[in-house]
This record gives C-alpha cells, sequence and structure tokens, in this order.
C-alpha cells in the first residue's frame, strides 16, 4: 500500500513494487500480518498533517507505512546472526528505508525483532510491537512501576491501554483502568483491579491519588495529572492530541523539578530485548493482545480511519495474503 502524497487514508494506493533486498544487518520477511498504529496515520498524513495545503505541496519519504510486523524470515543480511531462513519473527519494520509493514515483503533490522511466541498466529503477534513495547517501556523505565504500587492507565482500552492494563498487573501494581462505557467488561477482563466510566467520573477531581498514571490517550491537561498523583508519584505521557504531547514536551522538564512530582513524555525504542520479554510474557499468557478488528491489506486505509475514530477496542490487526508465490 503505497503513499502517493501525503493526505487522508485514501491517498494510499496498492501497487505492485520490487521486492526488497536486505541490507548487511537486515533480514527480508514474508509478512502474514501487520497493525496499523497512530504512527502510521502521521506517516500517511504527513508532517503538516495539521496543514493538509502545505502538506500537498511535500513527497513522502517513506512511501509504505507500517511499523508492526510478523512474517517469516526469507533471506538474511552477511551481518546477520540472530536470525535465519525460515524463523518465525515477529517486531517493528524500522530499517533504512523506514517502515513498510503494509506489503507482501519488507527488510527489516535484526535489531528491532524477536521469534514470534509459539502460541501466537501471525496475526496476533503483529498486534503486539509498537503497542507492547510502548506501555513496557512506559510503564518500567519512565514510570518505575513497582509492586504493590497503585498504578492508573488512563486510555485503558486501546492498544497501548490494554496491554498497559496487563502488564501492571504482572509487576504487581493495584490497577485502576479509565475507558468509555462498552469498555468497562473488556478492562475488567483484562485483569483492571478497579474500572473508571470516564463518563460518569473524572478521576482527576475524585481525591484519589496514584503513584503512576499511564496517559495511554491523554486527554486531560498536565496539571490535572499532576493534582491526581501522590506526592512522588509519577505521570508518563504516551498518546494523546498534538495540542496535550506540545504541552507535556513544553511543561514537563519544568514541572518535574518543581515538588516530587514527575512528568514525562517519550518515544518508544524498538529493540530485540523488550519484544523477547514481551514474548515470555505472552507464552506464559500473562498477557494476551486485546483484537479488535482485522482487515485485509487492500482495506488499509478502511483501518486507518476506524483507527482514526478513537474507538478501537484493542488493536487493529491487518492480514496479508499473497498474490503470487515468489
Amino acid at each position: 500500500m503505497v503513499t502517493t502524497r501525503y493526505g487522508p487514508p485514501d491517498v494510499l494506493q496498492l501497487r505492485e513494487i520490487a521486492t526488497p533486498v536486505p541490507a548487511e544487518d537486515e533480514v527480508l520477511i514474508k509478512l502474514y500480518a501487520s497493525s496499523v498504529n497512530p504512527l502510521d496515520s502521521y506517516m500517511v498524513g504527513g508532517p503538516f498533517f495539521f496543514l493538509p495545503t502545505i502538506g500537498r505541496l511535500l513527497k513522502p519519504k517513506h512511501k509504505i507505512a507500517g511499523a508492526d510486523i510478523a512474517g517469516q524470515v526469507q533471506s538474511v543480511g552477511k551481518d546477520v546472526k540472530q536470525f535465519q531462513v525460515g524463523d518465525e519473527v515477529f517486531g517493528g519494520s524500522f530499517g533504512r528505508k523506514g517502515l513498510g509493514g503494509f506489503a507482501e515483503y519488507v527488510c527489516a533490522s535484526q535489531d528491532g525483532l524477536a521469534r514470534k511466541p509459539a502460541n501466537l498466529s501471525f496475526e496476533d503477534a503483529a498486534a503486539v510491537p509498537v503497542a507492547g513495547i510502548t506501555a513496557l517501556q512506559g510503564l518500567r523505565d519512565h514510570g518505575g512501576i513497582q509492586r504493590g504500587q497503585k498504578v492508573l492507565i488512563d486510555g485503558a482500552s486501546g492498544g497501548v491501554g490494554t496491554f498497559a492494563v496487563q502488564i501492571a498487573k504482572s509487576f504487581g501494581a493495584e490497577v485502576t483502568a479509565v475507558c468509555s462505557p462498552r469498555n468497562v467488561n473488556t478492562a475488567r477482563s483484562i485483569g483492571a483491579d478497579h474500572v473508571i466510566d470516564y463518563t460518569l467520573e473524572d478521576f482527576t477531581q475524585s481525591g484519589l491519588h496514584y503513584d503512576l498514571i499511564l496517559g495511554a490517550n491523554a486527554h486531560h491537561s498536565i496539571f490535572d495529572y499532576r493534582r491526581a498523583l501522590r506526592p512522588g508519584g509519577v505521570f508518563v505521557m504516551v498518546g494523546g492530541s498534538l495540542l496535550r504531547i506540545f504541552q507535556a514536551v513544553l511543561l514537563d522538564p519544568l514541572l518535574s523539578r518543581v515538588g516530587s512530582k514527575k512528568m514525562r513524555f517519550f518515544i518508544a525504542k524498538m529493540n530485540t530485548k523488550d519484544l523477547v520479554f514481551l514474548k515470555d510474557l505472552l507464552e506464559s499468557r500473562t498477557i494476551a493482545p486485546v483484537i479488535d478488528r482485522r482487515y485485509p491489506l487492500s482495506e488499509v486505509a478502511a483501518a486507518l480511519r476506524y483507527l482514526q475514530q478513537g474507538h478501537a477496542q484493542g488493536k487493529v490487526v491487518i492480514t496479508v495474503e499473497h498474490s503470487h508465490n515468489t
């Protein structure tokens, strides 16, 4: 699915292109599944997606979006030591040419891949990488999650949120999930100790305080999140509107120097070590992907439109059926 120009998802076109050739540290993967992320919307919409008139004047740097991948290794570069032909892998398609998961084949760096969990299908495995890594690094590396802490996940029903609830539980935290009324049962089913329907209750006004808040879909201002933290607590923002992201980037460093409450924003980094960590949790059935809808590769635009509506319950997966045997 080629991004012919920056714009809404409808700019994507299904085209036949040459099979890519891996660099020295890359592997060529025959894809069986991918999934959509907000990152893909930005890749298709372009750097000036909020100013479409300017955006249309630019040409896409990376013509194929799609960060999440799952498939089988077809060939390897000369410097690849971790994988061999035939290995089933999952991870991120971050190679020298950018992304590329919305295709039949992709070249990806060995440093962003791991062997696929044995108990997962390719489709289930493709739902994990970006959302799972973001949840893990947000809670563990930037939030410093500890057993027994009171942790709140705002936006608990989306891709990152559903993983965050389960990962926080695996660390021994007491987890409160914030979601819409249609997702309350899902939040409970994946292990949340408490569930807040945001249409009925504003947790930032409840008087309750938390050791760690992960904003998987940050609707409140950074000051509201700060008010809901205990002294020494941490707010980690991993998703939200462009306005909220700008607010976090500008104010987090300043607010973290005032008092004991910490405010953090980060961008996840795909790596094999964390993928293996997630693989172990998946194979032990400690966590599991929550999949809302599945679309064929030819309908990536429809999948992105659905994701952009903001109502996805877990992940939206792309299935890849190969048109020929090459």
